[in-house]
C-alpha cells in the first residue's frame, strides 16, 4: 500500500466506508441490488465462465451486498481519479474522466452495453488484455500463483504449512460429493471423474488474509496419465465493510452472501463459485482459471483514462442493470441525469464526492508511508 497513492485507495476500503458513514453526502439512493462494494480499477478483469469463455466483469466480490449502486460509483470514480493523479494527469482530466464513466454506466443502463456497445467502448489496453488472457493455459497460472509447474505448493514465503487438522479438513472437504460435482463440471471434464487432494498450503495473500483462514489446494482431476491438475482457492468469508440497505434480506452466512452477490454481479465467476464450511468457518471455494487476470493500471493519458473510464463504468452498468427491472432502469437513469451543469457532464454529487474523498485518502496515504518508514527505519 505504501507502493503508491493508486496502491493506497485499493487497499483501504474500510476507509472509503468509513467516509461513507461519518460524512455528509449528497449520492442519491438507487434501486437496492447486489453492489461489489470495493469497486476499484484492480478488482475488474477478464473472468473465463466454466467452460473457458471469458469476459470482463468484477473479479473480487468479498464486499458484496444488496446496497446502494451509487456507492460502486463513487468507489470506481475514485479508484480512476486517484490513477491519474499518479499518472501526473491534470485535474481537468479527473473532471473529464467521471464525464465518460457516465456515459459508459448509462450506456449499460440503456441496454446498449450488449456484445456490440461493449466492443465499441473496449479501450486498446482492454483488447490487449483479453487477447493475453485466452491464450493462456496452466502452466501460464502455475508458474505466476506457485513458481512451479510440479504437482505441489511450494512452502515459503507466500505459502505456509498446514497443520495436521487442516490437512484432514481438506482432504475430506474434497471428498464431498458437491465439490466434485462443481470441479468436473469446469472446462468440460467428466462428471465421473474421481477428485483427490495433491497437496495444500496456508496461503498468504496479503494483510487480508492474517488471521483468517486462506487455502491453496492442488487438486487432480482424473485417474493415470488422462489426470489434470487445478489450483482452488479456499478463503474465509468475513463480514462486509459495506453498508446494506434497509429492510433487505441477505444471507446471514458470509460465504452464502459472496457468492450469491457474484451470481448476480459476475455470472462468469459466481458459477465457478461454491460456499461451504471448514473447521467450522464459512469458506468460499473457487478455482483458479489460468484466463482470470487482473487489470493493472501504469501510466494513463488522458486519452486513455476517459477511455477506460467509459469502459469499466459500463462494466459495471451491465453488473448492476442486470439485476433491475425496466422500470428501475428508468428511474435510475433518471435520477442521474439530475444535478449536472452546463460546465459538467457528470453528476455535481459524483464530482464532490470524489474530490472530497482524494484529499482524504491522499493524507491518509502520506500518514501511512510515514509509519511504514519508521517501522523500517526501526
Amino acid at each position: 500500500m505504501a507502493r503508491s497513492a493508486h496502491a493506497y485507495v485499493r487497499g483501504s476500503t474500510a476507509k472509503f466506508y468509513e467516509w461513507l458513514d461519518a460524512t455528509p453526502h449528497a449520492a442519491p439512493e438507487g434501486p437496492p441490488i447486489w453492489i461489489c462494494g470495493d469497486c476499484h480499477v484492480g478488482n475488474l478483469g477478464p473472468l473465463a465462465d466454466y467452460e473457458g469463455r471469458v469476459a470482463v466483469q468484477i473479479r473480487d466480490l468479498d464486499q458484496t451486498v444488496i446496497g446502494n449502486p451509487a456507492h460502486d460509483l463513487i468507489r470506481l470514480g475514485l479508484s480512476l481519479a486517484s490513477a491519474a493523479r499518479g499518472s501526473d494527469l491534470p485535474g481537468v482530466t479527473t473532471a473529464r474522466i467521471l464525464e465518460h464513466l457516465m456515459v459508459g454506466y448509462e450506456t449499460a443502463m440503456a441496454g446498449e452495453f450488449d456484445a456490440d456497445g461493449e466492443k465499441a467502448l473496449r479501450p486498446e489496453a482492454i483488447h490487449g488484455l483479453l487477447d493475453r488472457s485466452v491464450r493462456r493455459r496452466w502452466r501460464h497460472l502455475a508458474a505466476e500463483r506457485l513458481d512451479t509447474v510440479k504437482p505441489m505448493v511450494p512452502l515459503g514465503k507466500k505459502f505456509w504449512a498446514l497443520t495436521d487438522e487442516e490437512r484432514a479438513a481438506l482432504g475430506a472437504l474434497f471428498e464431498q460429493d458437491s465439490v466434485r460435482a462443481l470441479l468436473t463440471k469446469l472446462q468440460s471434464r467428466d462428471s465421473g471423474d474421481a477428485v483427490s487432494l495433491a497437496d495444500a498450503a496456508y496461503w498468504v495473500k496479503g494483510c487480508s488474509s492474517l488471521g483468517r483462514l486462506r487455502f491453496a489446494a492442488m487438486i487432480r482431476i482424473g485417474e493415470g496419465k488422462s489426470a489434470t491438475l487445478c489450483l482452488v482457492d479456499l478463503k474465509e468469508g468475513v463480514a462486509a465493510a459495506a453498508p446494506r440497505a434497509a429492510n433487505v434480506a441477505m444471507p446471514p452466512d458470509n460465504a452464502v452472501r459472496v457468492v450469491t452477490g457474484a451470481r448476480a454481479l459476475s455470472p462468469n465467476l459466481g458459477e465457478r463459485m461454491m460456499a461451504t464450511r471448514l473447521l467450522d468457518k464459512p469458506i468460499i471455494l473457487r478455482e483458479l482459471m489460468p484466463q482470470d487476470l487482473k487489470l493493472e493500471v501504469e501510466q494513463l493519458t488522458q486519452a486513455k483514462a476517459t477511455a477506460l473510464a467509459a469502459y469499466l463504468a459500463g462494466v459495471v452498468g451491465k453488473a448492476h442493470g442486470r439485476q433491475m427491472t425496466a422500470d428501475q432502469r428508468a428511474a435510475w437513469q433518471a435520477e442521474l441525469s439530475r444535478a449536472r451543469s452546463t460546465q459538467l457532464d457528470a453528476p455535481s454529487w459524483l464530482w464532490s464526492c470524489v474530490v472530497d474523498l482524494l484529499g482524504i485518502h491522499e493524507r491518509a496515504y502520506l500518514e501511512h508511508c510515514r509509519m511504514f518508514a519508521l517501522d523500517h527505519a526501526a
